[in-house]
């Protein structure tokens, strides 16, 4: 399975962020999608960071109630690890468990066209699993 059909599953639509907006516009953001990250786009909409529960969880324990009145480009995680829609989910569990990352926005052609989700990946999987156990109770009881 590749990450488009994950796409084709949950949609293409991605929230993201100014990297000049307020972190307490961005947990508004948050909340309001009910979303775990936000992409953080540049004035010019180039991708420039990921911004997570995690990391406004970690700037308000440092920061304290100051911390909302920061940018997002001073709380996101710079450092983005992308993927391809033709990336197979195998390779994307590998690459998230081996960066400790959740959210992973999906790149086509220089261009923005998703973001994966860890629980994106274990619903794939579980219902990966569940139609090869159908697909086994079918075979065994067919003979």
């Amino acid at each position: 399975m590749k990450v488009r059909h994950l796409l084709d599953a949950k949609g293409d639509a991605v929230y993201t962020v100014s990297s000049q907006a307020s972190l307490a516009q961005a947990v508004h953001l948050l909340k309001h999608f009910d979303v775990g990250a936000l992409v953080v786009l540049s004035p010019e909409q180039e991708l420039v960071g990921v911004l997570s529960e995690r990391d406004v969880a970690r700037r308000l324990c440092d920061d304290g109630h100051g911390a909302l009145e920061k940018q997002v480009s001073g709380v996101m995680t710079r450092e983005v690890v992308t993927c391809h829609p033709e990336t197979s989910v195998t390779d994307l569990m590998a690459l998230m468990t081996s960066e400790r990352i959740r959210h992973v926005p999906v790149i086509d052609q220089g261009a923005l066209v998703g973001l994966v989700s860890i629980g994106d990946v274990v619903k794939s999987r579980i219902d990966e699993l569940e139609h090869l156990q159908r697909d086994l109770l079918d075979y065994v009881g067919a003979r």
